[in-house]
């Protein structure tokens, strides 16, 4: 997300995120670029001598009035971004605030009050709701209807508490966990809307202490440095002279940067609250999403005032370096932008058991055919033997114990064969086992024990430990298709270096460490004190020695205008920072783009440090010399010139126009008549730059003379005050001043990417995982970050849509579609054009405003077949909720599991709607990991813990479904004992779910290729499931009928055939686990081998209880050696069918997984690094 989130295009940014040169082999398609519109920035710097009436007429960007936004959609920014002709609001779009009467304002239409509620339950909805959503496991219902059957008094097959207490259990504890993060929310409401604020009373018009939650829109709020904002508030006044207020918008996006905001010059000068009444009232746009934007007019004493995003403070902003600030609520609690952007919280399943859903309905209609087959036989025999009944031993229809003879435990034939249908599946019911989801959720405990355990899971920056927030997804890390990331802050650390510089066709790019005499870096003495920027540089030695020895030569003339232009075209604002030394200051150069930042840096390091800025001058130190410079106006940064420019006043009276810009849009303006050689230098040094990953931009001046000075200023000023088109007409002012340049150099900058980032796509890619980026950032600064994190390729073909209307929309999309087509038909003519997909790679890029009318429109399903297609997407200047709707264009259409990875408040929608979502945690907002089901210190670590958890979580749990599925069948033929499900075979499983490794840590990250068996759902799908019911099948039928046979003419009663049946089954069922672990422990021989030894005692103590039936039957049965035979032959034919097919399975056919597992095994660690894989091509998985 971009890090200013009150931007929008109105205003065109200070950020100065210039794309670095990309022009090299690679085609761009550019669809329909958008028009900028809107108005200058609140922010222009004016001429000091006329800096009060100029800063009027500058604070006042925002329209008047603009056209009104459509209904807000899922995702939707509104149209604020892209209007340029400014329309009145009408009155049926607005909502009309009365300022200091909450009352009158409240009167017609009741606002939200400022209390917020994320809590999911009340204590009245708990019960029904939560029942209501644990309930959408299909078993649990079959549980269910199982405990109530077996209330029926002719169906008590088991005791009735005993029924319903599994059931009871694992509901209860479900509950009280959701109940317990319910009330941790129930808290953090509370905290939140018991916190207090100043409100200024309209009785006596001094400000008092409210609670949040008593805040009404139209009150008067006072809010001191350091506090966050209870609510979206419009700025009246501020402790600064002209208006200006410093945000912190860390609680939002993550960002620590300030940002500007400012108050009206009509407001500021009115001495609130000194003024009794305050007849104003402001009629601003209803409630919306749109983060970017805000669309007001303010009535004051009769004259109109328009309102922007400039001038509204949001909720979760922190005040800092203002000493107050005075504002009006506009919008409250759930109106709030930040409360709108939130989705809440859903409720997650992870998909290997929402496909289990599946196989659990087909095992119900398996347990219904065998009770129909039951209660079918039980039908026949009764009417065969129905002149038996009344005497029958086992069966006595009559009871003869009273005198009078009556029908004893008998209902007629149609009723006994429903009651034997019913007691049939009370007593098939282990078919689907309860057991199993409590093992689920053991073993789900085992394997987050170890993923928090991971050392390479440990950030020692931020000294967090991975966290699992969700225990319910484990397996699904797995399965991640694709993952859609934040840029700053999650890829990138957000921190700009300066690397290199090119001056007057002279490449100075040999920064090192400063030398030792000069450790400390650059410093001046003011006032007695050493004032050093916060921020060490590295610095070029010659250059220094440029600059401070050859002043008057032409290329230190050169060097001295490029490091002014950096001190002084910007919006950097400096601020001086006490230490614990009482003579040193730090100055701390604070300003919305971080690359603005690094250049201002960089320049105070060679000697050009930036001590003061106001609205009309600044203040450079050039090599301890402090110098005023007069600011007379600025050009903004805008998408369409790509290029910002300031006027400079200069203390010898001239007037200088410098401007800086990217390498595109520079080289058009600069003058190459006059020194050819330095433009073809400087372009060589720049595509020398870009090839590394930096940043480029290009820098230029020319002096103004005294009629083109007055030309430019009658003109700006006209633009200035222009109510309709105002950015249009300051951007031809802007293009007639930046002309003729005298080309200075050019500079590098390094957006640091977080450690190993590069390394981690390029894993992730090979793995088949499609990366999407989704950010806020300007487009220009996110393809940089693409390319410099490896994610764009030159040899990508990229697809731009940048469109401001449906149409148009329709038409990039359309056009995008057909050339797609084009290259994939001319890639099928180039062999090898692309190694991975056998065609050429394509790259999509789209900006929040064609997302507006693309998302929830039928242009939706035509965005999603070309993002399909492409192998990156980009989508840039998006808002919080777009972030979702783009995540939910995949989720919905597609089988595929997506993740969403981001570290601010600004991706919370997106980690919500996502199937796994994953917060950055560290120094920043917490939001994103409070809203997450895991959280990490780092991008890098998604690789270790995809390709290596998610493929050991996935492939254990995928096993353990299947094992548990065999075991509980094998019972249910053979109609064996409740205990056997629960005690015999239950532990190691669990075991082998939580410590068996198929693949060695090792391999998983040095073939990424591995994790296509998620994608390919190689663990668990539904031919694997038959699969397993056919050799339950063969298991049971070996084990009744080879007893059966044996035992046909003995005298040996129902207990004796009993324990050998349970004998048989344990051990088969931990034989047939036994063959399947990969990795033996200690732990895994103990509960296997120890379960079957726990069986042989069980069986020992039971028969040897006088008081039960079958009283020591294991005594007399086990003294024959047929019952020993009967045993090793049932093993035998059991399990070599299942072992056959097995060894063909590895030896004809083997999968990625049994390949890299034999040459795990059997090949040195030499070998095993020349092996090359042959693994599944990625592009076929899915078919696409």
């Amino acid at each position: 997300m971009d890090r200013d989130p009150h931007h929008h295009h109105h205003h065109p940014p200070h950020n100065t995120n210039y794309p670095r040169n990309t022009s090299s082999s690679r085609p761009t398609f550019n669809s329909n670029s958008i028009d900028d519109g809107g108005g200058g920035g609140p922010d222009s710097f004016v001429s000091a001598t006329s800096s009060l009436e100029m800063m009027e007429r500058f604070s006042r960007s925002s329209s008047s009035s603009s056209k009104p936004p459509p209904p807000i959609r899922h995702g939707s920014r509104g149209t604020e971004a892209f209007s340029s002709s400014l329309k009145e609001i009408t009155d049926d779009d607005a909502r009309f605030i009365y300022i200091n009467d909450p009352d009158t304002t409240n009167q017609k239409l009741n606002f939200a009050g400022n209390s917020i509620r994320t809590a999911k339950y009340s204590i009245f909805t708990f019960l029904p709701r939560n029942l209501f959503e644990q309930f959408h496991r299909v078993a649990y219902i079959y549980f269910l209807v199982i405990a109530i059957l077996n209330q029926l008094p002719q169906l008590a097959v088991f005791g009735r508490g005993a029924s319903i207490l599994p059931l009871a259990i694992v509901l209860l504890v479900t509950a009280v966990k959701d109940a317990y993060e319910d009330w941790r929310r129930h808290r953090s409401d509370r905290i939140e809307n018991n916190r207090s604020a100043s409100v200024l009373s309209s009785i006596d018009n001094t400000f008092q202490s409210k609670r949040w939650k008593e805040i009404r829109v139209g009150d008067i709020l006072k809010i001191s440095v350091n506090d966050t904002l209870p609510c979206d508030m419009v700025l009246l006044s501020t402790s600064d002279p002209t208006g200006v207020a410093y945000v912190q918008t860390i609680n939002l996006d993550g960002e620590s940067n300030l940002k500007t905001r400012y108050a009206k010059q009509e407001t500021l000068l009115a001495h609130i609250p000194e003024k009794q009444e305050i007849p104003w009232v402001i009629k601003c746009e209803k409630p919306n999403r749109n983060i970017y934007g805000f669309q007001a007019n303010m009535e004051i004493d009769g004259k109109r005032v328009s309102l922007g995003p400039s001038n509204i403070i949001l909720r979760g902003c922190e005040l800092k370096n203002t000493a107050w600030a005075v504002g009006v609520a506009v919008y409250a609690g759930s109106e709030t932008k930040v409360m709108l952007n939130n989705s809440g919280s859903p409720s997650k399943r992870s998909r290997l058991e929402t496909r289990m859903n599946r196989e659990i309905i087909l095992l119900s209609l398996f347990l219904i055919a065998l009770c129909t087959v039951v209660s079918t036989c039980a039908g026949v025999w009764l009417v065969r033997h129905r002149d038996e009944l009344d005497y029958l031993p086992y069966y006595r229809k009559k009871d003869f114990s009273d005198d009078v003879e009556e029908d004893y435990n008998y209902n007629g034939l149609g009723l006994e064969i429903v009651f034997t249908f019913l007691m049939s599946v009370i007593v098939f019911q282990i078919m689907i086992p309860i057991s199993l989801y409590i093992s689920m959720e053991l073993v789900r405990l085992g394997q987050a024990y170890f993923m928090i355990q991971d050392t390479d899971l440990y950030d020692e920056a931020s000294n967090s430990r991975f966290q699992c927030r969700a225990l319910n997804i484990n397996e699904d890390l797995g399965q991640i298709k694709y993952v859609f990331s934040d840029k700053t802050g999650t890829l990138t650390e957000n921190k700009m270096e300066f690397q290199s510089a090119s001056i007057k066709g002279v490449d100075y790019s040999g920064a090192k460490s400063l030398p030792q005499g000069d450790s400390e870096g650059y410093s001046i003495q003011v006032d007695g004190c050493v004032l050093r920027p916060k921020v060490k540089v590295k610095a070029d030695p010659e250059l220094q020695r440029l600059l401070r020895a050859d002043r008057e030569s032409e290329e230190g003339k050169h060097a001295y205008e490029f490091f002014l232009a950096l001190a002084t075209c910007n919006t950097v604002v400096p601020l001086v920072m006490e230490t614990e030394n009482p003579h040193l200051r730090l100055v701390d150069y604070q300003g919305e783009s971080p690359d603005e930042q690094a250049l201002v840096y960089a320049a105070s390091t060679y000697g050009f440090m930036l001590l003061e800025r106001t609205s009309g001058h600044i203040i450079v130190a050039i090599q301890g010399e402090r110098q005023r410079f007069d600011v007379l106006g600025l050009h903004e940064f805008d998408s369409e010139r790509k290029r910002m420019s300031v006027i400079i006043g200069c203390p010898d009276k001239t007037v200088k126009v410098y401007v800086k810009g990217a390498d595109t849009s520079m080289f058009s303006v600069i003058d190459k008549s006059i020194n050819s050689f330095v433009a073809r230098a400087t372009d060589s040094h720049l595509h020398t730059y870009s090839s590394i990953g930096l940043r480029t931009l290009v820098i230029g001046m020319r002096k103004l003379n005294a009629s083109e000075f007055a030309h430019w200023q009658s003109m700006y000023e006209k633009a200035s005050t222009a109510l309709i088109g105002r950015a249009s007409l300051l951007r031809a002012v802007a293009a007639k001043v930046e002309v003729g340049l005298h080309l200075l150099g050019a500079s590098g900058i390094e957006d640091r990417l977080q450690q190993g980032v590069p390394e981690a796509i390029e894993s992730l890619r090979q793995a088949g995982i499609k990366v999407w980026v989704l950010t806020g950032d300007k487009q220009e600064t996110a393809v940089s970050i693409g390319y410099s994190c490896k994610l764009l390729t030159g040899e990508m073909t990229q697809i731009v849509i940048n469109s401001n209307s449906k149409e148009s929309c329709r038409k990039s999309l359309e056009d995008a579609h057909s050339m797609s087509k084009k290259l994939g038909a001319m890639s099928a003519g180039v062999p090898n054009s692309n190694i991975h997909s056998g065609r050429i790679p394509l790259a999509l890029i789209i900006d929040g405003t064609s997302l507006v009318y693309i998302l929830e429109t039928e242009l939706e399903e035509e965005l999603f077949q070309l993002a399909t297609k492409c192998n990156v997407v980009l989508c840039c200047r998006v808002a919080p909720l777009q972030k979702a709707g783009i995540v939910a264009l995949i989720k919905n259409r597609t089988e595929d599991m997506t993740l969403a990875i981001g570290d601010g408040a600004n991706d919370v929608s997106m980690i919500q709607m996502a199937d796994v979502g994953i917060g950055i945690s560290g120094q920043e907002g917490r939001q994103a990991v409070m809203a997450s089901d895991f959280a990490m210190g780092q991008f890098r670590f998604l690789v270790p813990l995809l390709l290596v958890h998610g493929h050991w979580n996935y492939q254990r749990m995928g096993y353990m479904l299947l094992y548990n599925f065999y075991r509980n069948a094998v019972f249910v033929v053979i109609l064996f004992c409740v205990l056997y499900s629960v005690v015999y075979t239950s532990v190691p499983t669990i075991i082998v779910a939580v410590l068996d490794k198929d693949l060695s840590r090792k391999t998983l990250l040095k073939y990424p290729q591995l994790y296509g068996a998620g994608h390919r759902q190689e663990a668990y799908n539904l031919k694997l499931f038959w699969l397993t019911m056919l050799d339950t099948l063969w298991q049971s039928v070996v084990i009744f009928f080879l007893s059966y046979f044996a035992y046909r003419q003995s005298t040996v009663d129902g207990s004796s055939i009993g324990d050998l049946w349970t004998l048989a089954v344990v051990i088969l069922v931990n034989i047939h686990l036994a063959m399947d672990v990969i990795r033996w422990t200690w732990i895994t021989h103990a509960s296997i081998w120890g379960s079957i030894l726990a069986t042989c005692i069980c069986i020992i103590i039971i028969d040897a209880i006088p008081l039960l039936p079958g009283y020591w039957a294991i005594f007399h049965i086990a003294k024959t050696g047929l019952f020993w035979l009967c045993i090793l032959a049932t093993l035998i034919a059991a399990l070599v069918p299942r072992f056959i097919v097995k060894v063909f399975y590895q030896y004809i056919c083997p999968c990625d997984v049994q390949i890299a597992k034999e040459a795990e095994k059997y090949m040195s660690p030499r070998e095993l690094t020349r092996l090359e894989v042959e693994m599944n091509p990625i592009s076929n998985l899915h078919g696409r």
